[in-house]
């Protein structure tokens, strides 16, 4: 029978899990055996016994959910040390950040562990409900206005009082992807007036269906991938970006950038010399601090103060909520497995072929098998 292990996560700053007692049960009931390491849950909210109620396995070892499983489940990449511990022939899943971790690769391949990273999940109609980046960015968004309206010196939706009108506040949110789309929406349900924008002029019609305003900046050729990402802009177009949106940026009381591109450095969008011109008391959320960040002068994992202006880095931003967090990412964690589980023979099958798999398998058969993984080392 096919033993699933889910360990707790080595990251002491995150507390979501990989798998929901809920979840656990569905793992059971199409026929695998569940491993699970003792307090996995606690962090967001989950008992042992819960998980025990579900029909898991309980253990007290982190070696042993490598070393014994034939499939692990989990959300962050292993360590060196725990790729080495992992049985042959063994499947491992989460986020890997393949194009910066060659060496771990390397060490999973030579281990013969067909590997699936759950960042390369297709963004098509059919892997939807498997899209981790999708649902946590979703939860990032929210966590990014929440934090930074409680730290803004004011409030955010107009209010009408016998001493007077206070206007609303100002959001400008930089890139209208999952994440900069779920900004939007929570900043003014909070009652702020939202101006956004996104190299990609198709997305236009979401912002103002939000009841935002789209900010249009002529970037001549753009465009978006295949898979629905904002295409990589030129040095001459990042220039002409940068000061366009400069004076938006100055007028906004906050300013929220979700500006990634997976694989590489994130793009430069917001310099020091227009936090500077930004009105003390002023915040700045940049999502991608802890890859290289938006914002000049933002430090990954912390908050700073440049002239008044608050700049907060500190990442992990799903991980805020992380019951939501947990929920989501076990739900798409559970829609690949039933995806791809035989019922017959009681195993997860891997072939190459399927559309899906074939983006998101790193290693297979000792052998590095996702072609733009293997273009990129070589």
């Amino acid at each position: 029978m096919t033993l699933v292990a889910i360990p707790n996560e080595t990251s002491s700053t995150d507390k979501r899990v990989a798998m929901s007692p809920a979840n656990i049960a569905k793992l059971v009931q199409s026929g695998a055996e569940v491993l699970v390491e003792q307090g996995l849950g606690i962090g967001s909210g989950f008992s042992d016994v819960q998980y025990r109620e579900a029909g898991a396995m309980m253990t007290g070892s982190h070696e042993e959910i490598f070393s014994g499983s034939d499939i692990v489940l989990r959300i962050h990449k292993p360590t060196t040390e725990e790729a080495g511990l992992l049985k042959q022939g063994s499947i491992h899943v989460s986020h890997l950040d393949p194009f910066n971790e060659q060496q771990l690769i390397e060490t999973l391949k030579d281990r013969q562990v067909s590997t699936i990273s759950m960042e390369m999940i297709p963004r098509t109609t059919r892997a939807q409900k498997m899209d981790a980046l999708s649902s946590q960015a979703s939860l990032a968004g929210y966590v990014m206005v929440m934090q930074a309206a409680n730290r803004l010196n004011r409030i955010l939706p107009m209010m009408m009082t016998p001493s007077g009108t206070i206007k609303p506040a100002k959001v400008f949110v930089i890139g209208a992807g999952v994440a900069g789309l779920q900004s939007i929406a929570t900043a003014k349900r909070l009652g702020a007036r939202v101006t956004a924008f996104d190299t990609r002029a198709v997305v236009a019609e979401q912002v103002e269906s939000l009841g935002a305003t789209f900010l249009n900046i002529d970037l001549g050729e753009t465009g978006q991938t295949e898979d629905g990402y904002a295409r990589q802009l030129t040095a001459e177009q990042l220039n002409i970006q940068q000061q366009a949106q400069s004076d938006e940026i100055v007028k906004s009381d906050i300013v929220i950038t979700t500006a990634q591109v997976f694989g590489r450095k994130p793009p430069r969008l917001v310099t020091l010399e227009t936090v500077k011109r930004m009105q003390p008391g002023s915040i700045i959320v940049d999502m991608a601090a802890a890859s290289g960040g938006n914002v000049e002068g933002s430090i990954a994992n912390e908050e700073v103060e440049v002239d008044g202006v608050v700049i907060i880095g500190n990442g992990n931003w799903s991980g805020q909520v992380c019951r939501d967090a947990s929920n989501m990412y076990s739900n798409n964690l559970i829609n690949f497995f039933t995806e791809y589980w035989n019922d017959d023979q009681k195993r997860l099958e891997i072939d190459l072929q399927d559309d899906i798999l074939s983006g998101c398998v790193i290693t297979h058969g000792g052998e590095i098998s996702n072609e733009t993984i293997r273009k990129h080392y070589s």
